[in-house]
């Protein structure tokens, strides 16, 4: 706990400098699968993640992963990132999920660890100390969905298309799909989804509460991005560091068994740090989750 405080409270370490960390890209990094922009002027703050596989309609494949890994571990250092959006370069895609003809081509033993790379990347976004915001566009299935689950906030068109659709290729959400979609939508729910391996369109998702808004998609195909950045200027006024400990006592409370440890808990520690206006608050009660869902689903 006081790890993750820690986290989000901390000074930028040095770094190399990220490609194309502007929104001039060069042609290197226009070559990349995955993309850094820092937006600047009234923007500044808000950095975007462009993920730009055309050819595989932005699967997650190894270099794609690797790319995104590298980008999310120099970004959680720098703390002029103060919200984080995930969007497509691809039309009408946001993410079509794991690439299945790569992994054909993988032995048992190397399917396995690309599973767990996968789960290791859906955790880092999880654990980006700024808010993330997913910009779904178009399609988001399997994979695709558990990348947009993992993140803060959820933005769709109304057309996009989502949904765990793991059991319709006998197959089973491995990066986990299997604990984030039933505390966003409840066990009941969400099981319904992940057995049946329902598709849901933008205005279907937003009506369970599995994006925050559905918009309607416009000519150029890209209405829940700009929902999304407007969702994050929202955002950018409000204090850095209370945004960031919200996110902390937020993501803790929901998946720890004891409310005392996701609340109290993480104000103790603030106060520690020198965060004492926080200890103002009190919290009574005393509620038990549930026991975690098992973590070690495989594929």
């Amino acid at each position: 706990m006081l790890r993750a405080l820690t986290s989000a409270l901390r000074l930028p370490s040095p770094r190399r400098p990220l490609e194309a960390r502007g929104c001039a890209a060069n042609l290197a990094a226009a070559n990349r699968e995955i993309q850094v922009c820092a937006l600047a002027g009234p923007d500044q703050g808000i950095t975007e993640i462009l993920m730009n596989r055309p050819s595989a309609r932005n699967a997650l494949g190894n270099v794609f992963v690797s790319e995104l890994l590298e980008a999310l571990a120099q970004l959680r250092e720098d703390r002029q990132v103060r919200v984080l959006i995930f969007r497509s370069g691809v039309k009408g895609v946001f993410c079509a999920g794991a690439d299945l003809k790569e992994r054909e081509q993988m032995s048992e033993a190397e399917v396995g660890v690309f599973v767990q790379r996968l789960r290791g990347l859906m955790n880092e976004i999880a654990a980006f100390p700024a808010p993330t915001i997913a910009a779904m566009d178009g399609f988001a299935l399997g994979g695709g969905l558990e990348l947009a689950l993992a993140c803060d906030l959820r933005v769709a068109a109304s057309s996009a298309v989502m949904g765990l659709t793991e059991t319709t290729r006998g197959l089973l959400p491995g990066a986990g799909g299997t604990q984030r979609l039933p505390r966003c939508l409840g066990v009941a729910l969400a099981k319904e989804l992940i057995f049946t391996g329902r598709r849901l369109s933008g205005a279907q998702a937003q009506a369970l509460g599995l994006v925050n808004h559905a918009v309607a998609q416009n000519e150029e195909g890209n209405a829940a991005y700009h929902r999304a950045r407007a969702l994050a200027q929202e955002i950018l006024p409000q204090a850095p560091i209370a945004v960031r400990l919200g996110k902390v006592a937020i993501d803790r409370g929901t998946e720890v068994r004891g409310f005392w440890v996701g609340t109290w808990a993480p104000l103790k520690s603030v106060g520690r740090l020198g965060g004492g206006a926080f200890m103002a608050n009190r919290w009574t009660a005393q509620l038990e989750r549930p026991r975690e869902l098992d973590s070690s689903n495989r594929l």
